[in-house]
């Protein structure tokens, strides 16, 4: 693989090295990497500049995760690469999101509050509705085959849009894939902030359900742990359409990869299947609530 040459020669290392690449990740080339201080985990990623991803920013993210108690230390850093602690932890799985709402609630409830503290540099802001909107340009530009389909996602975009309602902004991460949980000494730690940025926490908390195959009483259970109450009919709607959202972003997230990633073992056309997928079963569900007058479950 491309990245085992360049990390050989990583001037972070303490004496001989054993390296293995980790699989899994949609995007970006990682590997552990063993030497006299103990394991590694080194992750090499350009900017992505059709997914508005800067690694500066990632590692100044990181960086901050890591002060402010969430993430592992970045140990080193240079242009292309990033080398982080390694955590003897478990990666969650879509199970785990959906047994845990309370935990999930609790630690976005933390990040989204004291990660404003850490952070430094230019602000920078997530908004779901711009990505979309920016995903369908840049699909419509490199000919995709998904461009047919485009007016009817920039159509729904607006209206999910229109169900939003207003809430503090906070710093976000964005990204909650189950992969980027980790479960090790009884906590729960957060990794990859390439996304990471001021927004609404409605996105990840409908990440979270979405990514999570949550049902509406794991759904409500997640927000009742966040707010401290059970969502108001507004509220409700509003995630809901939410959920619809980021489900719509992680698909179009994939059809875009399909232009211009080919990450080892990533599958791009799967992962918007699944998550087109998921979409329709979810807009179903909040097209049917509001076809009945009824806005919580």
């Amino acid at each position: 693989m491309a990245g085992l040459e360049h990390l050989i020669t990583l001037p972070c290392w303490d004496g001989p090295i054993a390296a293995e690449p980790l699989h899994g990740g949609l995007s970006n080339e990682a590997w552990k990497v063993v030497d006299a201080q103990g394991a590694h985990v080194v992750r090499f990623g350009v900017d992505f500049p059709f997914h508005h991803v800067s690694r500066a920013r990632e590692v100044m993210v990181a960086r901050a995760a890591h002060a402010a108690g969430f993430a592992p230390k970045v140990e080193y850093a240079a242009p292309g690469v990033m080398v982080l602690e390694y955590l003897a932890a478990r990666t969650w799985t879509e199970a785990d999101l959906r047994a845990h709402p309370d935990r999930i609630a609790a630690l976005l409830r933390d990040f989204h509050s004291r990660m404003p503290e850490h952070v430094a540099g230019e602000a920078n802001l997530f908004w779901v509705f711009h990505e979309i909107r920016d995903y369908a340009r840049t699909l419509r530009a490199g000919a995709s085959l998904h461009a047919p389909d485009l007016p009817r996602y920039l159509a729904l975009a607006d209206e999910l849009e229109a169900a939003q309602v207003p809430l503090p902004i906070i710093f976000g991460h964005h990204d909650l894939l189950p992969a980027n949980l980790l479960e090790g000494d009884g906590r729960l730690w957060l990794i990859d902030f390439e996304y990471a940025g001021f927004g609404t926490a409605m996105f990840d908390l409908a990440g979270v359900a979405g990514n999570g195959g949550m049902d509406d009483d794991q759904a409500r259970a997640l927000l009742c742990a966040y707010f401290g109450a059970p969502p108001d009919p507004a509220l409700w709607r509003a995630f809901s359409a939410m959920r619809c959202a980021a489900l719509l972003r992680e698909a179009m997230w994939a059809m875009v990869s399909q232009l211009f990633l080919a990450a080892p073992g990533a599958d791009y056309d799967a992962h918007a299947r699944d998550y087109l997928g998921r979409l329709e079963a979810a807009l179903e569900r909040y097209h049917h609530h509001r076809t009945l007058g009824k806005t919580l479950p």
